[in-house]
């Protein structure tokens, strides 16, 4: 079951999780509600928004507030990705240009900042001061993911404590904060927010190793992005360095170069090596102890449909093949 199969779990909450974004795109400046509405309606998975449904609705939340929350959570989530996208020189993602390949980088960074500035709005508006400090903490630790990222950038010396670091803060901690957020909202006891936190750390985790292999797997169709993308731009994901760590020092030294100066010239010749070493299946059995991991995170909660819900979707991550 992939991500999107499970929103039908919540599908009346979507619908209004669908206007409330629409509501809170609207600007007097045409440009930014144009720039908002090419990204948000660009056929993103919308994991996020959904882990903070699920999260309040298994912690038996009886109020609205958690219709805006996920929204907020996916403004957040969309201004990484038009300041990614500028970051990376991107071209392509979910199958169509970026937005900066559309109107440029400027006009990209600042419709970013509106979508932060939207959601810090819509924040106060659902007054809940613990609330407000996660998302607030989050979106710093997110912008020193993407500094720590593009440090660690043609560095082929990056060590996998060095790379775990990264995705936590680029991408495990909007995760975390979706959950956290929604069992805050959800009046849940500490321990509860605790577990449900850890639940969205692993799961993001999980989410993004399977993300890095996919860079060697998948279909650029399917993904809607260039395979490669992360070679071409010199990262040093995980199966990089798992292959570097174990390939004879000329294919290791192959690896090194490409990561250094980036371009997809040995692309074929560097995925068969990363493939044969057993990088992929060794950053596969990492995604699996994470979402194991979060699996754990779970056990307190009562069993309902949106439990069973959180469960799959944990499931969903080390499958999916986009």
């Amino acid at each position: 079951m992939q991500p999107q199969q499970l929103h039908s779990v919540v599908a009346d909450e979507f619908a209004a999780v669908n206007q409330c974004i629409l509501q809170h795109l609207h600007s007097e400046v045409a440009l930014v509600e144009t720039i908002g509405h090419y990204i948000i309606n660009s056929g993103g998975k919308r994991v996020r928004p959904l882990l903070t449904l699920l999260t309040a609705m298994a912690c038996e939340y009886q109020g609205k507030d958690h219709i805006p929350l996920a929204a907020i959570i996916e403004f957040i989530h969309t201004a990484t990705l038009l300041h990614d996208d500028v970051v990376d020189t991107s071209d392509m993602r979910r199958g169509r240009p970026t937005a900066n390949a559309e109107w440029g980088n400027a006009p990209s960074v600042l419709v970013g900042d509106f979508l932060y500035s939207r959601s810090f709005q819509m924040l106060v508006a659902i007054g809940n001061m613990d609330i407000m400090k996660t998302i607030s903490h989050a979106t710093n630790v997110i912008a020193e993911g993407e500094v720590l990222q593009l440090l660690n950038c043609n560095n082929p010396d990056t060590t996998e404590a060095d790379y775990m670091r990264v995705i936590h803060g680029k991408t495990a901690m909007l995760f975390e904060a979706s959950a956290l957020a929604a069992a805050q909202l959800s009046g849940a006891s500490a321990s509860a927010c605790d577990a449900l936190q850890r639940y969205g750390r692993h799961l993001g985790a999980a989410f993004q190793l399977m993300d890095d292999i996919l860079d060697y797997t998948g279909n650029a169709e399917e993904m809607g992005k260039n395979v490669g993308d992360d070679l071409a731009e010199g990262k040093p994901t995980l199966p990089l360095i798992y292959a570097m760590r174990t390939l004879a020092e000329d294919e290791a030294q192959l690896i090194r170069n490409a990561i250094e100066h980036g371009g997809l010239e040995q692309l074929d010749r560097i995925t068969a090596c990363v493939r044969d070493c057993g990088a992929l299946d060794y950053t596969v059995r990492k995604a699996e102890e994470e979402r194991d991991l979060a699996l754990e995170c779970l056990a307190f909660l009562p069993e309902s449909t949106y439990k069973a819900a959180m469960i799959n979707l944990a499931h969903a991550a080390v499958r999916r093949s986009k």
